[in-house]
Order: structure tokens, then sequence, then C-alpha cells
């Protein structure tokens, strides 16, 4: 599975945004993250779904929409009719998770799956023959620009033994404090969608930036024997 980089949003200029997005996508992004926080489940309020809807008429990207939400139930559907191609939803905030799943599944979208720093990998051991992708959070959710946490690697490591056991083909994600330092160790555990908020937009060409990341963490895992 080919590696990409998946621009957050959530460090973008706001007021630029749609050309951003179209800048990224002539320079090879297939796929952008966009975080949706209610300020309950995490500190802070970002976007709805009338973003993602106006964003969606200007690209064809992929849509990887990040749930970071008290009820995931009731907002997922908004958010797929709303343009949202995948929809993440955190472990922690589901009881009902293969429910939760299956839902967004039948709604069109494929169904991914968070896990915040503090959660283990085996929380997932049941879900994972269902998940179109599975999340792992390398910072605490809520605000960019935080500091890596380095036991996500160990926790993706753990993450890919079950995948392969299992036989199964999910794209595992990563998120938070991605840089170009880290990157290619991230790609090394086994990260094939990699979130990069700040190391993209806080940047001086944004474009550059996400082809240099890129180039990073693929070099890293042609020349991983």
């Amino acid at each position: 599975m080919l590696i990409e980089v998946l621009p957050s949003i959530l460090s973008a200029d706001f007021s630029r945004l749609g050309d951003q997005i179209r800048a990224l996508e002539a320079a090879g992004c297939r796929m952008v993250h966009l975080d949706v926080m209610d300020g309950h489940f995490v500190p802070n309020l970002t976007i709805g779904a009338p973003v993602v809807e106006s964003l969606r008429k200007v690209t064809k990207m992929t849509f990887d929409v990040h749930l970071m939400i008290t009820d995931p139930d009731r907002y997922a559907p908004v958010f797929i009719q709303a343009g949202a191609d995948h929809v993440l939803v955190h472990q922690e905030a589901c009881p009902h998770l293969d429910r939760t799943l299956h839902m967004i599944q039948s709604e069109g979208a494929r169904a991914g799956v968070v896990i915040n720093p503090a959660t283990p990998v085996f929380m997932l051991d049941d879900v994972l023959e269902i998940v179109d992708s599975v999340l792992v959070m390398s910072v605490n959710p809520g605000f960019g620009g935080q500091r890596f946490i380095d036991n996500a690697l160990e926790k993706v490591r753990r993450l890919a033994v079950r995948k392969r056991e299992r036989g199964l083909q999910f794209p595992i994600e990563i998120d938070g404090g991605i840089t170009l330092e880290n990157v290619a160790s991230v790609a090394q555990a086994g990260v094939e969608w990699i979130v990069a908020g700040s190391s993209v937009f806080h940047t001086v060409n944004p474009s550059a930036a996400f082809e240099e990341l890129t180039h990073t963490a693929r070099a890293a895992v042609e020349v991983r024997v």
C-alpha cells in the first residue's frame, strides 16, 4: 500500500482554505484530513458540516473526516451527506462501536476507528475485521501543534502485528506531532496514512512541505530491510 500524507486543515489558513486545498491537489495530494471537534469530547471547537460541503465543491480529493465528538451516531450521516468519504470515530466515544461502524458503512462511507494515547490496541480486537482504517493518536486530541508521543510507534507496531496475523488490509493511520524529523520512523513502524497539520500549513510553501514529507516517508519504507 502506497504511503499517503494527509494534510490536516486544522492548521490551514481558513481565509485562503480553498486556494490552499487546490494547491495541494495540484502537488499530488490525494487525501485531506478534516478535524471535527465539539468542545465536549475534546476541549476545542472547529468545523461543522457546512465547511465540508463547501470544500467538496472545490476538490475531488478524498475527505478523511475525524469526528472528535460525543455523539458520532447522530452526526456521522450529516457529514457523509456533506461529502465525507471516510468517517473516523473514537473508540472512547462509542458505547456500541460495532453498530456505529456498520452504520457509517451503510450510509455509504468508509468507517475508521480512532484510539487516544491512553487507549491500548487490544480494545479494538473485536472490530478489526469490520474497520476500513485505524487511526492511532500520537497526541492527546483537541489542539494542533502538539509534541509527538513516542509510545504511539509501539502501538502502531502492535497493530501491524495483529493486522498481519489476521490477514487484514486496513490502512494504519497516525495523527499528531508529525514532522520531517520523525516521519520516516512513523512509516517504518507500519503507518500508511500520515496526518500532518503544522508541518504542512505552517510553512512558507505548504505544497512543497507536503511533497517533502511524502518523499521522506516513502523513501524510508523503500530502503527498509
